[in-house]
């Protein structure tokens, strides 16, 4: 499926303005992102309503068929959350807004708009803090071994492949 983005310059814009807010609570920014990005695909505006929680907090923003929003207020959204990072909430806005102008498959589509409006913000160059490049090898080297975990040995196919190549 291919799918239309605004240009990263403009995309740029949006995130600014949504990290403005996420920041500083000033509607003003939000407004002005959510009008850039509907503006860019010719829709109406979509209303929003903003809550402490939404469904007992395991939700963090629905969207309606009638075009209504409810999102979690970036206020609410920093305390008693496990991910309660900016990067977190302006994804999960861009998510929504993908229900919004994707209706139809709408959690495969808004996960995918998600994926294309973050991808080519970050700058190049920009340098790479040593905390999230050790959390990024740590990942790529962690073992993967489900019977490690459990306490239990290896399978035997997998000492044999061991063998072979020692």
């Amino acid at each position: 499926m291919r799918m239309m983005i605004p240009p990263v310059r403009q995309r740029r814009e949006i995130d600014c303005n949504l990290s403005m807010f996420f920041r500083l609570h000033r509607r003003s920014a939000f407004n002005r992102a959510v009008s850039d990005l509907c503006r860019f695909y010719g829709v109406r505006r979509p209303r929003f309503e903003w809550f402490e929680y939404i469904d007992w907090g395991k939700t963090a923003g629905k969207t309606y068929e009638d075009g209504r929003i409810h999102l979690v207020h970036p206020e609410n959204w920093k305390r008693g959350r496990i991910y309660n990072k900016e990067r977190m909430w302006i994804q999960m806005i861009y998510h929504e807004m993908g229900h919004y102008l994707l209706w139809v498959d709408a959690e495969r589509k808004a996960d995918a708009f998600m994926r294309h409006m973050v991808i080519g913000l970050r700058r190049p160059g920009r340098p790479v803090t040593a905390a999230s490049a050790q959390r990024q090898t740590a990942r790529m080297h962690r073992p993967h071994d489900r019977n490690r975990r459990r306490g239990s040995n290896p399978p035997s196919r997998v000492r044999r492949r061991v063998a072979r190549a020692s």
